[in-house]
């Protein structure tokens, strides 16, 4: 048996064992993989695939601890390259980021610019999603970190730590009648008062959209919510074509910039949310990796990211 049997039981399974799927990402033909996999399995002594007819469906009982070891084997390969480039070329290599697109338009503007700067040869690339795929892409090794809100403290074989807390906000136009509320009657805004009005807000995974929902079914209220989408700025566009009131992300509400509309806190009825950034257990993270995190929170010490890696569920 060899590492490019491993990959190639490896892919298969990521690809949802689509074989075709699996030999595109190795740059490979469908048949080599499929030979590769039945020698191994030859070698083995037992099917790790469930089979009907020439289809691979899925895996056999002990094709998932099979699996499970590939995993490890392969995940401390790539830790060896890693481990490599760290000494050979210690400032240099690449970094995917997976994030939410509230993360990309209004948090990450603040931290890559000092990043480049310290790491001008390390090549940065942004995969924006939602937060169960950004999961997905940290656990398959597609991305190095993922920061969200939704998904991540809850996914086996990641590290999840605390970026920063923030609450909703009520976005109107300045001639809504919400706009003229004086500040303490904005503070005191009740769910009833919201669901007078049509509602402009996120898409089901995005953004704390869930509390929304529950908070308004926990009172009883069905809300109007005429148009969903996966970006706040989508969102405050069409409250300013009057499609109705947004409830947005607290960041993603800046007075300066967001002149032609009016905020107004919700947090008093929505609560505070926590954004958090994510790293695969068991991964040797490169030296930049570990300074990213704490250039986007300072509490991120690399000991603490340490800490939070050995404690995280693992997969296996």
């Amino acid at each position: 048996m060899n590492l490019q049997q491993f990959r190639f039981v490896r892919e298969t399974i990521r690809r949802n064992f689509n074989l075709t799927e699996a030999a595109r990402t190795l740059y490979t033909s469908q048949p080599g993989v499929s030979k590769a996999i039945i020698e191994f399995e030859d070698e083995l002594g037992l099917k790790i695939f469930e089979r009907h007819g020439k289809r691979i469906k899925g895996l056999t009982k002990p094709g998932h601890v099979v699996a499970q070891v590939i995993d490890r084997i392969m995940r401390e390969v790539d830790n060896l390259k890693k481990v490599s480039d760290e000494f050979a070329r210690r400032d240099e290599g690449g970094l995917v980021i997976a994030c939410t697109h509230a993360q990309a338009r209004y948090i990450l503007p603040k931290v890559i610019p000092a990043f480049r700067e310290r790491f001008p040869k390390v090549r940065v690339s942004l995969a924006e999603g939602s937060p169960p795929s950004l999961a997905q892409m940290v656990l398959h090794e597609q991305a190095d970190v993922a920061i969200a809100t939704e998904t991540l403290a809850l996914t086996p074989g990641l590290a999840a730590m605390p970026l920063y807390s923030w609450e909703h906000i009520i976005v109107v136009r300045p001639d809504h009648p919400l706009a003229e509320l004086t500040s303490s009657e904005a503070k005191a805004i009740t769910l009833a008062q919201l669901a007078k009005y049509p509602i402009v807000t996120y898409d089901h995974a995005f953004s704390g959209r869930g509390t929304i929902d529950e908070v308004f079914a926990a009172n009883g209220i069905r809300p109007d919510i005429v148009l969903e989408a996966i970006d706040a700025d989508v969102i405050k566009t069409y409250v300013d074509v009057g499609l109705g009131i947004g409830i947005i992300a607290g960041m993603a509400f800046d007075p300066r910039r967001d002149k032609a509309l009016a905020g107004l806190p919700a947090g008093h009825l929505f609560g505070t949310h926590v954004t958090r950034v994510a790293v695969k257990s068991g991964v040797f993270l490169r030296d930049y990796v570990y300074i990213l995190l704490e250039m986007l929170q300072p509490l991120l010490t690399r000991d603490v990211v340490q800490e939070a890696i050995d404690k995280s569920p693992k997969l296996d």
